[in-house]
């Protein structure tokens, strides 16, 4: 159809059903508010000022302008004057009939402005109307097909033929048509000659009445309606209008609005009889440049979300500095290990040493410092040990922390002090996500710092078969499946394990994680019982990110090179979804 339909009948999701906030309602502070309403109680005499109306003649309602091929638009201060006086004439009133030639998005316009000043209230109506068809419009004008064929008839009193009944309608079509239709209604028949003759007096051309009836109220009773469509003389369409009705504020004219009280109102006077924007309190304030979390903090936070979920204790991670018997000696790394070596392990240059553990309530950690140095020295617990000289003055050495296993340690130190109903130390679950240090060459998938995700299991009757499943339960909670297990070997765990998947985009088995049971010589030196096992197991916090956020470059993710854009605009991700 023309345009004008496609602005009158939309068939986009109804708008909202009340006018929007004006934005920028609130520009007037609190006090400058206190001041008018101290100003004006003192003033008994105020008068409000009024501005004389002015009378628009709106342009008559026209049935056809359906027929036009565009529609008008008024500019938005004459139609919202149209509006005004209209509604001074009646209230309530539907904009699809006072007026069916304005674009939609104009009267939509138009309708706000009125609306944030209260001097109109509207409502979305959304309804569906019957529109005639181009045939259907030449029916409801000049009647029926077989109307048209009868008429022809009755005025030729001795009948006509066919050729003749053309040649008086003018349409070879129409006369086709409404032969048929007239037969079956038996309103014409054929004489002996052959001829087409009337069989009544009068008829009643009730699909012109229907039609007539639609044109003016787009509507009709559902069977009507649904005949009419199948004889493909109507559609249906979707239409949103509005209705309009006189607001608290209504005038015939827009009055200004003064958003701030100024000095000179003041002076002068004004102030009383000036018409002050109402406060509007659900205007939306400037968009602020505010923070935003790193990329690798979303993933820490879904971490943290499925260990609080799994029953997990977060362990205090606030030690960057380390001595060297919680960061190698506790965990039965051997003091001539080359992970001690100054190539991979950032060592403290002043102060150089730090002091021996503290004890705390209900522990022993001199004891706990001679077991680790036996057990290292001689052998202890049932292991031979490394048999080398220890090193006090070693152990004491202060280094950037390798591993949160480091807190791990200490962690478990501390529960071996602790006794339940039993009498002996209770199961625990810990965990921590934290940053850590390693001498590295930096490349595209090293920093000399990153994350490490570290999860340990203290229980009873633990298994390896225990770790396997427990694994496979943790990572399917971040969408890792088809778990993979290979041997490895840690200094502090025994049996170890390299955990693999399978990567959909490579093609290949990745290396996810490394986990393992502590050995007895971590363990039994705390004084945790022999039948108590722990599992450990950690992953790097970059990897995940990297792979979620699909950065092939490490120094893109953490450093001084990130682009501060890439944090603004990245969401948050959920690890199980692809």
């Amino acid at each position: 159809m023309a345009r004008i339909w496609r602005d009158r009948y939309l068939t986009t999701s109804p708008y909202q059903s009340t006018p929007p906030s004006d934005r920028y309602g609130g520009r007037c502070s609190t006090p400058t508010a206190q001041i008018i309403s101290a100003l004006r109680d003192s003033d008994e005499q105020r008068q409000v000022k009024k501005s004389p109306a002015h009378h628009f003649l709106l342009a008559p309602h026209n049935p056809k302008s359906s027929d036009m091929t565009t529609s008008s638009s008024a500019p938005s201060g004459d139609l919202t004057s149209q509006i005004l006086q209209a509604l001074s004439e009646k209230s309530p009133l539907l904009s699809s009939e006072a007026f069916p030639a304005i674009a939609f998005q104009d009267i939509k316009a138009a309708l706000d402005r009125l609306a944030s000043r209260s001097m109109i209230t509207y409502e979305t109506i959304d309804k569906e109307e019957a529109i005639l068809e181009p045939e259907a419009e030449q029916i409801a004008e000049h009647g029926s097909h077989e109307a048209r064929v009868f008429e022809a008839l009755r005025n030729a009193v001795e009948g006509l033929s066919i050729q003749d009944l053309e040649k008086a309608i003018g349409d070879k079509t129409v006369t086709k048509v409404g032969q048929g239709k007239a037969f079956k209604e038996k309103w014409i028949k054929k004489s002996a000659d052959g001829k087409l003759v009337a069989t009544a007096e009068s008829i009643e051309d009730v699909t012109q009445a229907q039609l007539q009836k639609i044109k003016e109220t787009r509507t009709h009773e559902p069977k009507i309606l649904t005949d009419l469509r199948k004889r493909k003389l109507i559609k249906m369409q979707k239409v949103i209008s509005f209705k309009i009705e006189k607001g608290p504020k209504f005038a015939l004219e827009i009055q200004k609005e003064e958003t701030d009280l100024t000095a000179d109102m003041i002076a002068s006077g004004s102030w009383k009889t000036a018409n002050f924007k109402p406060y509007n309190f659900k205007a939306l304030g400037a968009d602020q440049n505010a923070g935003a979390l790193h990329p690798l903090n979303k993933v820490r936070h879904e971490f943290r979300q499925i260990f609080f979920e799994m029953g997990f204790e977060e362990m205090p991670t606030n030690k960057f500095v380390e001595t060297g018997f919680w960061n190698f000696d506790a965990l039965f790394v051997p003091q001539q290990h080359p992970a001690r070596d100054l190539q991979d392990t950032f060592y403290i240059s002043d102060p150089k040493v730090g002091d021996a553990p503290r004890s705390e309530e209900g522990q022993n950690t001199e004891e706990y410092w001679e077991n680790i140095k036996q057990v290292h020295q001689n052998g202890k617990f049932g292991s031979i040990g490394y048999r080398y000289p220890w090193s006090a003055e070693e152990t004491k050495r202060l280094v950037l922390r390798t591993h949160t296993t480091a807190i791990s340690t200490a962690m478990l130190y501390k529960l071996a002090a602790q006794k339940g109903p039993d009498g002996r130390p209770p199961p625990a679950r810990y965990f921590s996500i934290d940053r850590v240090f390693r001498n590295e060459t930096v490349d595209a998938t090293h920093l000399a710092e990153f994350h490490q995700v570290e999860g340990v299991i203290a229980d009873y009757g633990l298994t390896l078969g225990g770790l396997m499943e427990f694994m496979e339960v943790f990572f399917a909670k971040m969408g890792i499946t088809n778990l993979k297990f290979k041997p490895a070997y840690n200094p502090y765990t025994e049996p170890s394990m390299e955990i693999f998947s399978y990567h959909e985009g490579l093609g290949k088995l990745v290396e996810i994680g490394n986990s393992g049971m502590f050995r007895p010589e971590m363990l039994e030196p705390m004084g945790l019982p022999k039948d108590m096992r722990v599992f450990g197991w950690g992953l790097s916090l970059e990897r995940p990110t990297m792979i979620k956020y699909k950065i092939s470059n490490i120094r893109e993710l953490l450093g001084h090179k990130v682009d501060l854009n890439f944090i603004e605009r990245n969401p948050a991700v959920r690890l199980e979804k692809e």
